[in-house]
């Protein structure tokens, strides 16, 4: 976990005064390039943390070699506390390493910083939804990845040798990022079964950056996930439900007369569109295309011959 990295890489600092990234890299059992992103990003954050090229150079705190961490700010130190507060309800590590790090804070800034910690909550369950526990298996694989060790697993039936490269969690669903024979592939962490690491070295792109090729996967899916459009027409008011209800795949196109409104939305097939506006009755008119008229025609029919009293 980022966080947890963040805070040990200033403890690690203020302890020794100096470090570099192959030192934090085999102190946190990371990649020396994931150390120094996570050190560049200290940097730009505004943590007072700057290289020193040359023999003997390295990574070093403002102010070099100190007791405590009196070289942050007591703005910088909120926003670590911010930053690491929610994954500390989840991870003891982060708790541990939280505890540490107030203990090495002027006394000044502890009030604040132990505020800032308990100030955001993350609850990742929606509406009428329980939390889902994280698969046991996400420790395997993120071991892994830190570790560069290829990993072999069984995945809708069929076994995979893969790079592990990260995971991703989104909206509570655990996602690993891997490279493979036949390039890049994203795999859906709870169906995967089996996995075992390997002894064998994993490659990795030196230049990858997780964030980028996640952003280029989820355009991806979003893509597949919109390959059919319809032009619908509702009252304005009901707009914001209806782009709540497809998300990115619901545009405003026209306003029109008494205060009504046509939209697009999107959808892989005609009957996912159908079946998604059949609960709004008369308050949506389908105009195009034909295919989602019929989807909601033969919808009702089945409606009918069901529910119609006899």
């Amino acid at each position: 976990m980022r966080a947890d990295r963040l805070v040990a890489t200033l403890l690690l600092m203020q302890t020794r005064g100096r470090v570099t990234a192959a030192e934090l890299a085999a102190e946190l059992e990371i990649s020396v390039a994931t150390a120094r992103r996570d050190l560049e990003a200290l940097s730009t954050a505004g943590v007072p943390v700057y290289p020193q090229p040359g023999r003997g150079g390295g990574w070093r705190l403002v102010g070099g070699a100190r007791t405590d961490l009196s070289g942050l700010s007591s703005r910088e130190a909120q926003a670590l506390f911010l930053l690491a507060g929610p994954a500390a309800a989840a991870a003891p590590e982060v708790k541990s390493a939280l505890r540490k790090l107030m203990g090495a804070l002027p006394g000044t800034f502890r009030a604040d910083a132990s505020a800032a910690a308990d100030a955001v909550l993350v609850d990742q369950a929606g509406w009428g939804e329980r939390v889902k526990d994280r698969p046991p298996i996400v420790s395997l694989l993120r071991d892994a990845v830190i570790a560069r060790r290829r990993v072999r697993f069984t995945y809708t039936g069929s076994e995979r040798l893969v790079d592990p490269w990260g995971l991703v969690d989104k909206d509570d669903v655990w996602y690993l990022v891997a490279g493979t024979a036949k390039g890049r592939r994203t795999f859906r962490v709870d169906r995967i079964a089996e996995a075992t690491a390997t002894e064998d070295a994993a490659d990795r792109p030196a230049d990858l950056e997780l964030a980028k090729v996640w952003e280029e996967v989820v355009e991806e899916i979003e893509r597949r996930r919109s390959l059919l459009t319809a032009d619908v027409v509702l009252d304005r008011r009901y707009f914001g439900v209806l782009r709540d209800r497809f998300g990115r795949h619901c545009e405003l196109v026209a306003d029109l007369p008494d205060d009504r409104v046509r939209a697009r939305v999107a959808a892989p097939a005609p009957i996912m569109i159908a079946q998604e506006l059949a609960g709004w009755g008369a308050l949506v008119e389908v105009e195009s295309p034909d295919s989602v008229k019929a989807e909601l025609a033969r919808l009702g029919s089945e409606l009918i011959a069901r529910y119609a009293p006899k």
